[in-house]
């Protein structure tokens, strides 16, 4: 049914239609059988309809055949092609199209690979299940870096772990005509974050850290400090500074290892992390 597409009458054009493209989208594609052009492009809708057959269903309705149907709609000329979404039309053309235009018109009226886990990742983020969001945006992400929702909800999740260099780096990533009201509501976000990951007690051990460069024990002190203020990069990276001048230190590959693991599945730092410890372990 998916390759071939189903056959539209008077009789179950309500339940193929309308009530079909609540849930999908709803290709529905006017022929004839004396129309070369329509033959042409059967094929190539049958191709599309079976690609995107999770999101997609092909209609097709024989114009010589279901007349009534056909005068409905307005066909004036075949082939005629028309798109429906929640019982609306919402798109069409009228003759052949390329295979790449009608993709690039179903793109625009389906949800992408990522919208499930999206949808998932801002209910635990509601939830305040910050890790396992994070988890579920970084795939979404990963599904799909251009779309804007799957760059905000990642960001929103980030912040949410004190991820502030990440959720900086993905809000500089949005256009200014994207930044809509969930763009700010992020942004707000971030700002609360900075600010109570920069206390004064925070700020003299970093000073103190600076004044006493070979005083290892501190930096692991400092570290500790970074990541429950959930600065996890800047963490990190004084673990590891420890670990290069002295891979044997006490405490040192150990603190590392929880700090690795206490960070959310997915997260990019992690896996970054763990590939320099094993380089440095072997």
């Amino acid at each position: 049914m998916a390759n071939t597409g189903i056959t539209v009458t008077l009789e179950n054009f309500q339940q193929v239609i309308l009530e079909g493209s609540q849930s999908k989208l709803i290709i529905v594609d006017f022929w004839a059988d004396w129309c070369e052009p329509c033959k042409q492009l059967m094929p190539v809708l049958e191709k599309l309809a079976a690609e995107y057959s999770d999101r997609v269903t092909l209609a097709k309705i024989d114009c010589d055949e279901q007349q009534q149907l056909a005068a409905q709609f307005g066909i004036r000329s075949l082939p005629t092609v028309a798109f429906f979404k929640e019982g609306q039309p919402v798109d069409g053309f009228a003759g052949v199209e390329p295979e790449s235009a009608i993709r690039a018109r179903i793109e625009q009226h389906i949800p992408g690979p990522g919208e499930d886990l999206l949808k998932h990742a801002r209910e635990l983020l509601e939830q305040e299940q910050f890790d396992e969001a994070y988890a579920l945006a970084k795939q979404a992400y990963d599904l799909q870096p251009e779309d804007t929702q799957a760059q905000l909800t990642l960001a929103d999740a980030a912040c949410s772990l004190g991820r502030i260099e990440q959720t900086e780096s993905l809000l500089d990533g949005i256009r200014l005509a994207d930044q809509d009201s969930y763009f700010q509501q992020v942004q707000s976000k971030l700002q609360l974050a900075k600010q109570a990951a920069d206390s004064p007690e925070l700020r003299a051990l970093q000073q103190q850290v600076k004044e006493q460069p070979d005083n290892l024990e501190l930096a692991l002190e400092l570290a500790t400090s970074l990541y429950q203020a959930k600065r996890m990069e800047e963490a990190l990276e004084v673990c590891f500074s420890v670990l290069k001048r002295d891979f044997n230190f006490p405490e040192a590959r150990q603190q590392a290892l929880d700090m690795l693991n206490g960070l959310p599945k997915g997260d990019p730092l992690a896996a970054r992390y763990r590939r320099l410890l094993y380089s440095m372990m072997y």
